[in-house]
């Protein structure tokens, strides 16, 4: 079988290096990018699964490398980065970046986020009724239960769980969700997303205070896990 492939696009060697000993001991394999214009080739001519992308790169900034490499690589790219701000994550998440994590990180996370990022990089097929933990969501039908229990959603709340269920570890900003669910002219009523986020929580959630589906990215937006 052949291996799921990954690649790093980073300047800094230590870095390149702990990441490819931390990936291939996990079966990964993996190609390594030192500058933006090399990684950019090596994404066309051997196509990864998945790209590690650094923002801070010699020769080009990432959030660039990332649009270009967005016009046609479809799957994830998790961004690492030592700039922790809000600003550069929803930049990088509304360009297109499957998730982002800032240096130094733990590897066991990375690794998680990996294989969360892999697992749903392929489209849901929503004939089929999408299955997280104790929660059914029949995207067709428009019907949600919860340990087999029916749950009555609104229209809306329906709208915003479905699109949660469709990128499920994936973070999602606050103006992608706005726009997605209620139009462009919304995507600065956040107000909108805290209230239907917190009605959404109260049915699906087994406590709301203390969320398992529904995660929030303090600043950013929403995860939503299994």
């Amino acid at each position: 079988m052949n291996k799921t492939t990954i690649l790093i696009i980073d300047d800094e060697p230590q870095i390149r290096k702990l990441l490819k000993i931390s990936l291939e001991s996990n079966s990964y394999g993996v190609l390594q990018a030192a500058t933006g214009k090399e990684g950019l080739l090596l994404a066309a001519s051997h196509p990864p699964e998945l790209i590690l992308l650094d923002i801070g790169l010699p020769d080009a900034d990432g959030h660039y490398i990332l649009k270009e490499l967005k016009q046609w690589y479809n799957n994830p790219v998790i961004i690492l980065s030592v700039i922790n701000n809000e600003e550069d994550i929803v930049k990088a998440l509304d360009n297109g970046a499957t998730d982002y994590l800032t240096k130094p990180f733990r590897t066991g996370e990375l690794l998680a986020r990996i294989r969360s990022a892999i697992r749903h990089s392929t489209k849901v097929n929503i004939d089929q009724p999408i299955v997280a933990g104790d929660l059914e969501i029949d995207i067709l039908a428009r019907l949600v239960k919860k340990n087999n229990e029916m749950v009555k959603l609104t229209t809306t709340e329906f709208n915003l769980l479905a699109l949660f269920a469709k990128n499920e570890g994936k973070v999602l900003t606050h103006q992608y969700l706005l726009k997605e669910v209620w139009g462009v002219g919304y995507q600065n009523q956040t107000q909108y997303l805290r209230v239907f986020v917190a009605q959404l929580r109260k049915k699906i959630e087994d406590d709301p205070n203390v969320p398992g589906h529904i995660l929030t990215e303090s600043g950013v937006g929403y995860r939503f896990c299994q």
